[in-house]
């Protein structure tokens, strides 16, 4: 492979733009991708929400150290908001990276030169070809040398449908839903109103709380909590024996406003069908229960974009869309902990040689991703990519115990879970980028 190619990133997110700073540090050229007209576009979409996550642990070393040729001051300690992460580090990050990352860059598919999916005949030896699609020109295509796919899974939330696909009538009342957490320092869509939370993640948590809030200011606004899960009890979290205290303090919050009768639960709701009531929206569970709204809220998850993948050769596991060596760790249906090992470049590996998915994407449909987790896996992939295989093979990460480790999973009180258990290694402070913003 000629050594002068770069190596091609997609996505200008937290991961992406570490992955861009350790190839730098390794003096590899590179090309950042990104479809958004501004680094870390998914982020912003969530400026307004603060994360439980320190400053600390939301900087990658090797973009730490490129900053600091810039004269860049790292942020004191303090819990930011999406927006302040981009402001004060992500932003200044791509800045130092220069014109290495394209804006406006939309990748629509990736392939090996001249070989489809089928041709084995030099397969290894060719370059990749990334197609392009850039805002308001024409496609084009890039060689590379290797292809770090770090685009997330933001644009691909889960429908409130619970059987994986948009339930009856969803696209329709599609205006009465949302699939972020909204801004809800605009009150107006919500206060004096009935808004239907769908979802048993920090996201769906941060999403209740914010909403409890309103309701304890202003008696006519009314909240439901709608769990898909037979029981609620996973959904509170580790509460004190999480060791990020501030992810612990959301499912006590949350719990709290529930016992005080500010937020109705309701457990076992998996949605068949929403209608779209004129004024309002009305959620229908498989079993003919209704629940009646002015908003829904859905936050079920993301999943990933694998569309233009389509020519490669990847090694996914079945159920959650991960590559098959980590997906055992992360699978919610057989634990719930979120503690899993380190993963480096040999557990991110696929039979297309060179090519790596990384960042939350890498964890499919699983539904939360640690930070630190992202910034060790692009620490070993580009080392692999660089010939370093010592420095790839090597872990440099412990990660935490979320307090709610065990063998429930999904619907943990149906009998429908696959059962199974975590181990959670030992505990050292790191820091969450959930696949939705899992914040205070």
């Amino acid at each position: 492979m000629d050594d002068a190619l770069p190596v091609v990133v997609i996505g200008a997110g937290p991961q992406g733009l570490a992955a861009a700073a350790h190839l730098v540090e390794r003096g590899m050229p590179v090309v950042v991708l990104e479809a958004g007209d501004t680094p870390a576009a998914a982020v912003a979409e969530w400026g307004h929400v603060r994360l439980f996550s320190d400053w600390s642990e939301l900087v990658d070393a090797a973009s730490a150290r490129l900053l600091d040729a810039t004269g860049w001051t790292p942020p004191p300690s303090g819990y930011p908001t999406g927006a302040q992460w981009i402001g004060r580090y992500l932003a200044p990050l791509a800045d130092a990276l220069g014109d290495r990352v394209r804006y406006g860059a939309r990748v629509v598919g990736v392939s090996r030169s001249g070989r489809d999916r089928l041709v084995d005949a030099g397969r290894g030896d060719q370059p990749f070809t990334v197609h392009v699609r850039p805002t308001g020109g024409d496609d084009y295509r890039l060689a590379a040398r290797a292809v770090i796919d770090a685009s997330g899974t933001w644009e691909t939330p889960n429908p409130a449908g619970a059987d994986g696909l948009p339930a009856l009538g969803e696209r329709a009342a599609a205006d009465r839903l949302s699939y972020r957490i909204p801004d809800f320092r605009d009150r107006s869509g919500f206060e004096g109103r009935h808004t239907v939370v769908v979802g048993s993640g920090h996201s769906a948590l941060t999403a209740v709380l914010a909403l409890a809030r309103m309701a304890r200011r202003d008696p006519s606004t009314t909240v439901t909590w709608a769990l898909r899960r037979a029981s609620a009890r996973k959904a509170f979290g580790g509460g004190e024996a999480d060791e990020l205290p501030a992810r612990g303090a959301l499912g006590i919050r949350a719990k709290e406003f529930v016992d005080a009768g500010l937020v109705s639960l309701v457990t076992g709701f998996r949605v068949e069908r929403v209608t779209d009531a004129g004024d309002g929206v009305v959620l229908v569970a498989e079993d003919g229960r209704h629940l009646a709204a002015d908003r829904a809220v859905v936050l079920t998850g993301f999943r990933p974009d694998l569309s233009f993948l389509s020519e490669l050769r990847l090694e996914l596991d079945s159920t959650l869309q991960a590559p098959v060596r980590i997906a055992a760790e992360v699978d919610p249906n057989v634990h719930s902990c979120g503690s899993v090992a380190a993963t480096g470049a040999a557990d991110l590996a696929h039979p297309e040689p060179g090519f790596f998915i990384v960042g939350a994407k890498s964890y499919g449909r699983a539904p939360t991703f640690l930070a630190l987790t992202g910034y060790e896996q692009v620490r070993s992939v580009v080392a692999d990519v660089a010939g370093d295989h010592e420095a790839a093979r090597r872990v440099e990460l412990v990660l935490p115990d979320t307090g709610v480790c065990g063998g429930a999973g999904l619907f943990d009180a149906s009998g429908a879970s696959r059962g199974g258990a975590c181990c959670a290694p030992p505990p050292q402070p790191v820091s969450i980028i959930p696949t939705a913003p899992a914040l205070s």
